[in-house]
């Protein structure tokens, strides 16, 4: 029976146990009677419910029963003295059996009774009793089947009584007070007295408390463990979980992803979405390593608070989850490298198909330089690009190369399976590539080579344009010359032929000058049908060198022409002017003088005659004081042979007097 449920019939103190014992120890039961009627049966509920309190030593030395029946009525205390079969002993001759200070202050006593702190007392202690005894059951039931029953019975029990119906540490704390409170009522008494116990060993069985939390605190220590080692190994089996949903996306999903994505691409936009895909299967990867990191966090704290039990299973787990996880992170890197080589090879690829696109360009146009300088730029600019074109095929080499020795580490591993077939679709692709660029590279070679040649060809015509119109320059310049500086005829016959023999080498200047300026001529011809081209100068540039060649040839003729002359002159007039007078001979040959007047007057007439051109144009030698020079020369020479041959004369005149 428990006083819970006899709650209101105990509070109204039909009986109570005071805590007092008589000269034999025996307990004290006082039975106070009222006014009011009572209840037999609830006083019997009660007796019953008292008498079950003391233990069964205390039991064996009996109870002395106190009927108060002061205030009740005599048939009352008579029915509740039968009931007892107690013996009628007046109130003041109590103390022959119970000493004072065991009897309460309404039998003249001293001790101290309060029944609602003993009943609230009461309530605790069973409540405790209740609690604990119930609770000990469950952690019994919990420790035992988790440590002897069959895994499948453990699981089973810790479903339904892992958690026990009451907080073991609420109950702990409850037992904790009441047995202070009990420790601190039995050995303080109130007011410095002789201290009261209503609730010590005997009757609320201290000891029973202590056995209770004895035991409490060994089964809740076995059941932290239990939970302990429950929760650790559920918290094992969540890792293993988790690890095991990791591997599986990673070996399944993850890895089926990655298999279906093997290709380059042929082209950089192509290759971009690839690489748009691959950040995409990369970002699904990233949510499952971010798992890994954590799992792995998790494992080395279990590694290094676990037990030795333990330790294989995590470091199997951990092994079994690094693996995995790096062997797919190490096919995502590899697959992201030969996405950006492909990338790389496919743009530099791009950039040589527009250099060698825009070399044919510039080929495919028809060169109609200006000049020479504009020659060599463009020859410049054709050997730059072609420089540039062979750079950019080095590096589509390279980069293609480096390409192909990452396609030929892509073993079966990297995917799950053969790739050999996609490796040679990629590889014919990559060498395809390389075989175009070179095929195009080496026909804008040969374009070029042809071009170089032409150009050079136009380089060579130019320069033979040029240096042909500077022959002409030179024979005009010759030509001036010769009629402005050649002008002396000589003051004798000596400066005369020297001066001749000068104009002889002037004149082989002047014809090496021409024939030069016809072969450059004649290049030009052979280079413009090579070039299948009219020349923009040969056309004028010919007759004017033969037009100044003829002027030249007209003019030298006429300087010779005087020379010769005067050579004539200056020899016979010198040599009429070296003979002596006496000399019978130069007396008889005075036809020699007018030969020489002859000469001097025909010299003089031609000094004053122009060079006349075929197209009708006429040039003079000299400046007109130049030839008046020349000529006040001659007449003074012709003074002198006409003096010489007055005096020749005179002789003969005598002779013929006398």
């Amino acid at each position: 029976m428990e006083a819970s449920v006899i709650l209101p019939i105990l509070k109204k103190k039909l009986a109570f146990l005071s805590g007092g014992k008589d000269r034999r120890s025996g307990l004290i039961l006082t039975i106070p009677l009222c006014l009011e009627q009572t209840n037999m049966d609830e006083l019997s509920v009660t007796l019953d419910y008292l008498l079950s309190i003391p233990s069964e030593k205390c039991k064996a030395r009996g109870f002395t029963v106190i009927v108060d029946g002061r205030k009740s009525q005599w048939n009352v205390v008579k029915t509740v003295v039968l009931m007892l079969q107690v013996i009628l002993v007046s109130a003041n001759k109590l103390t022959r059996y119970i000493e004072p200070c065991q009897l309460t202050e309404d039998f003249g006593g001293t001790l101290t009774y309060d029944h609602m702190d003993w009943l609230n007392k009461r309530l605790v202690f069973e409540k405790f009793t209740k609690e604990s005894t119930s609770l000990l059951d469950e952690l019994a039931l919990i420790n035992n089947g988790t440590e002897k029953g069959s895994q499948q019975e453990k699981d089973r029990s810790v479903d339904i009584n892992f958690l026990p119906s009451v907080d073991p540490e609420t109950v702990l704390q409850t037992g904790h007070e009441l047995l202070s409170e009990l420790q601190q009522r039995r050995f303080n008494g109130s007011d410095g007295g002789v201290s009261w116990s209503p609730m010590d060993d005997e009757l609320l069985a201290q000891p029973q408390v202590m056995k209770l939390l004895d035991s409490l605190r060994e089964q809740y220590t076995r059941y932290q463990e239990v939970c302990r080692q429950r929760s650790k190994r559920t918290q094992l089996e969540e890792i293993q979980q988790k690890v095991m949903q990791v591997v599986n996306w990673l070996e399944g999903p993850g890895s089926e992803q990655l298999r279906t994505q093997w290709g380059i691409g042929d082209s950089i936009r192509a290759s971009q979405a690839l690489q748009q895909k691959h950040e995409e299967i990369e970002s699904q990867h990233s949510e499952w390593f971010a798992v890994y990191v954590e799992l792995n966090q998790q494992i080395a704290a279990l590694l290094n608070a676990g037990d030795e039990e333990d330790l294989v299973e995590l470091k199997a787990l951990q092994q079994q989850l690094s693996d995995v996880c790096y062997r797919q992170a190490s096919q995502l890197e590899f697959r992201q490298n030969l996405l950006q080589a492909a990338l790389e090879f496919h743009s530099v690829a791009q950039d040589l198909s527009q250099q060698l696109d825009g070399l044919l360009g510039m080929l495919c146009v028809d060169v109609a330089p200006s000049d020479g300088a504009s020659i060599q730029q463009t020859l410049k600019l054709l050997e730059e690009k072609l420089k540039s074109v062979d750079l950019g095929l080095q590096g589509l080499r390279e980069k293609g190369q480096g390409l192909l020795d990452q396609i030929s580490n892509q073993a079966s591993w990297a995917y799950g399976k053969d790739v050999t077939t996609e490796n040679k679709e990629n590889v014919d692709h990559i060498q395809g590539v390389m075989e175009d660029m070179q095929l195009r590279k080496q026909r804008c070679e040969d374009m070029v080579d042809v071009r170089r040649l032409k150009m050079l060809q136009m380089v060579q015509l130019f320069k033979c344009e040029e240096d042909a119109a500077q022959a002409v320059e030179w024979l005009s310049e010759l030509l001036d010359a010769l009629l402005k500086t050649h002008i002396r005829l000589g003051d004798d016959a000596q400066e005369t032929k020297v001066l001749l023999e000068k104009h002889r080498k002037f004149v082989d200047v002047a014809q090496s000058t021409y024939d030069y300026g016809r072969q450059l001529l004649q290049a030009t011809v052979v280079l413009c049908q090579s070039l299948r081209c009219t020349s923009r100068s040969s056309g004028d540039t010919l007759p004017r060198l033969n037009r100044v060649w003829k002027q030249f040839t007209i003019t030298s003729e006429e300087r010779v022409h005087r020379l010769e002359t005067a050579v004539a002159f200056h020899s016979n007039a010198e040599k009429i002017l070296q003979e002596c007078p006496e000399q019978a001979e130069a007396i008889n040959e005075m036809e020699q003088f007018d030969e020489i007047e002859a000469v001097g007057k025909s010299l003089l007439d031609r000094l004053t005659v122009p060079v006349v051109y075929p197209d009708g144009t006429e040039q003079y030698f000299g400046s007109p004081s130049d030839m008046a020079s020349t000529a006040e020369h001659i007449r003074e020479k012709m003074k002198l042979v006409s003096l010489k041959k007055q005096q020749l004369r005179q002789p003969e005149a005598t002779t013929t007097e006398s």
